[in-house]
């Protein structure tokens, strides 16, 4: 076994490195007392308070190379290069200050690293000493290559190693090769195997001193998006776009000889066209003889966990892209702009010590921090809306109809779930062109395609959030539908009228009718009848308007005994009535955990409680249910008037509320029997004659 894993085992073993075979390296690395990693790699920030990452990532490294057949010589170098290429991310507090006094860069890790290493070493200008400290100098950095966070100048001392004969060609070339799979595999062995050929198409220039082919301004920004485009960006048609009205990839050149540091993981959440504003700044704002800019403390910021996972600060995020919404093209060429904002600052500052490094990052005044913790803590709150508007306000953000912010991810996944329901509408579309509103995750967009691979199908939602997530999954999967942001009151602002033949609201209308005012009133059958006057402006001649929504039953005036199976029910029944807004909700406590109470107001609550207590901020804001099956066909005849005909209607109980309900209450008549919950939902076609 290595001489460093068995001090490792044997300081976890005591709690303190040995004093019989003390190690500064060692002591370094677990004497930290800051927390200094890549968050990209991170799935909690609560591990990073519980757990030393840097040190079991360097043991990482180390057993890879424990168990990896090369000669001695070789080992013995490569784990002394391992042991030290994280130190800089050690020490006290007390001794980074010290450090930096120094003028150690502990900011790029590699630089600083290789300083203290040589700081420790008897004899500094030792042939061997300098090897080591080279290595260490430039240890990640053709990881980093790859990624386009580096050029690939910055591995040029390693070529001057061998052109001084300190190794030759194929030493350096083994060398190398082993380093740097002991660094990713660490990371992980899915990413070893998926760059190794990568990484050695960059060591064959680097040790024979030749130029890389394909390093192209263009491909390094590319690099630099790998994330995004995994997750569904297509940069390079976004890149092209840009280009031909602005010349980002002149900024970009600029920008040529310098280092990025932690810049995926601090931006790969936001827009390309954002990405490249911030890099247009940075390219006209650095001053002379920066080498590395650094973007780990944005990055530090823009993360915080919930309930237990990392998640972007979706706060801080559309603050940002409001700032950077503002930023003109202009402007920027320019660089006369002002500060507009006396809440969120942006800046490129240098630190005493370390003039070749400047850091990028937004900064929250001490007011809008606080009240973006109260957001965050008012998640799960009634206050939550009253937070967010204040947040609003503050900033003057965008207001997505129904943001739902860090949720969003989980709310379209959820509304994914839902294909089977969706699935029914299928049989009722007519036509060629079909207009989807509200898409959600696009599951009907989807089975629109996969059914009729001719059709053409729109999505038409009015927040940007979910049209952005639209794109990244139509690219990712090269669906051909479309998607478009818009307004479902407004569609002949969208398509022309006369051009649809289907127009699909499904399980939307509820959403209409609860969030949007007409005359500055929520929960209004005018916003309805809005939407269904838009869908019928735009349909052609046969089209059709397809319903599938929330529905109250009949008769009215039944009553429903509710008897609760678990603690919390009648308390959120409670708290129900109080915070719903949508009309009152009546019931009477009859028994210890049982009530009494209309029938649609029972199953209003119902539908908020099935869903528990991660939807209930939100759920709460709607009204599932807003009318019964002839009052439906009675608004729709009058909205629409006798040109529209219904050619189908039906009311059901939808699978899955009777299994999601059986555990938490028992439904009965006024007499004690135990009933079925009533019809949920139902669907309605209108044609248009």
């Amino acid at each position: 076994m290595l001489h460093s894993l068995t001090a490792i085992e044997h300081y976890r073993e005591l709690g303190y490195p040995t004093v019989e075979q003390p190690q500064l390296w060692l002591t370094y690395l677990v004497s930290a007392e800051e927390r200094i990693v890549n968050l990209e790699r991170v799935t909690t920030l609560q591990e990073l308070s519980h757990a030393n990452p840097v040190l079991d990532y360097v043991e990482r490294t180390l057993r890879i190379l424990d168990q990896l057949r090369v000669s001695f010589w070789q080992k013995e170098l490569i784990e002394e290069v391992l042991i030290w290429s994280e130190t800089a991310k050690g020490g006290t507090v007390r001794e980074r200050i010290r450090w930096q006094e120094q003028g150690i860069n502990l900011f790029v890790h590699n630089e600083g690293s290789a300083e203290l290493y040589l700081h420790a070493s008897a004899d500094p200008e030792q042939e061997r000493t300098q090897l080591v400290a080279t290595l260490i100098r430039t240890h990640g950095l053709i990881g980093q290559c790859l990624r386009g966070e580096v050029p690939f100048a910055e591995n040029l001392p390693l070529t001057d190693q061998v052109s001084h004969g300190i190794l030759s060609p194929e030493e350096m070339k083994s060398t190398l090769l082993i380093l740097n799979r002991c660094i990713i595999e660490a990371v992980s062995p899915e990413l070893w195997q998926k760059v190794q050929d990568d990484v050695l198409s960059l060591i064959q220039p680097i040790v024979y001193h030749e130029q890389p082919v394909g390093w192209t301004t263009e491909d390094r920004i590319l690099r630099l998006r790998t994330a995004s485009i995994n997750k569904g960006e297509n940069t390079a048609e976004s890149l092209h776009q840009l280009n031909t009205d602005f010349p980002v990839v002149s900024s970009f050149e600029r920008l040529h000889d310098q280092t990025f540091w932690y810049v995926e993981a601090a931006l790969q959440d936001f827009s390309f066209e954002e990405f490249a504003k911030i890099f247009t700044w940075i390219s006209r704002m650095i001053p002379e003889g920066v080498r590395h800019i650094s973007f780990e403390r944005l990055m530090n910021t823009m993360y915080y966990d919930y309930k237990g996972i990392k998640k972007v600060n979706v706060y801080k995020k559309r603050i940002i892209e409001k700032v950077l919404g503002d930023w003109s093209w202009d402007q920027l060429s320019s660089g006369k702009w002002v500060q507009d904002s006396p809440h969120l600052e942006y800046e490129c500052v240098q630190e005493p010590h370390i003039a070749d490094t400047v850091f990028f990052n937004f900064v929250f005044s001490p007011a809008a921090e606080k009240l973006i913790e109260f957001c965050i803590e008012a998640e799960k709150s009634p206050l939550y809306e009253k937070a967010v508007l204040l947040l609003f306000d503050l900033f003057g953000l965008r207001r997505d109809a129904y943001d739902r912010f860090h949720n969003e991810e989980s709310y379209l996944e959820m509304m994914n779930q839902t294909v089977d329901y969706k699935r029914i509408l299928l049989q009722y579309i007519v036509g060629q062109t079909i207009i989807d509103i509200g898409p959600g995750g696009g599951v009907m967009l989807d089975l629109i395609e996969e059914e009729w691979s001719d059709k053409r199908a729109i999505g038409i939602d009015i927040s940007e959030n979910v049209i952005e997530a639209l794109q990244r999954k139509k690219q990712l999967e090269g669906r051909s539908w479309e998607v478009k942001k818009g307004d479902a009151l407004a569609l002949r602002d969208i398509v022309e009228p006369g051009s649809v033949d289907s127009v699909l609201f499904s399980s939307i209308l509820h959403e209409l009718y609860s969030y949007i005012p007409f005359q500055g009133k929520k929960f209004n059958l005018e916003t309805v009848a809005a939407a269904l006057s838009s869908a019928y402006d735009v349909l052609s001649t046969g089209g059709r308007i397809i319903i599938r929504d929330g529905i109250m039953t009949e008769p009215i005036g039944q009553k429903r005994r509710i008897q609760f199976l678990q603690e919390d029910g009648l308390p959120t029944l409670q708290r129900y009535a109080q915070d719903f807004a949508g009309r009152s909700i009546q019931f009477e406590v009859i028994g210890e955990q049982e009530v009494l109470m209309p029938v649609n107001d029972a199953m209003e609550f119902l539908y908020t409680y099935t869903w528990g207590e991660e939807a209930y901020v939100h759920e709460v804001q709607e009204q599932f249910g807003y009318l019964t099956p002839s009052e439906y066909r009675a608004f729709i005849e009058q909205t629409l008037g006798t040109s529209a005909n219904i050619v189908h209607a039906e009311s059901f109980l939808q699978a899955g509320y009777t299994e999601a309900l059986q555990d938490k209450v028992k439904m009965m008549d006024e007499w004690g029997e135990l009933v079925p919950l009533p019809d949920s939902t139902c669907i309605i076609v209108i044609e248009k004659s």
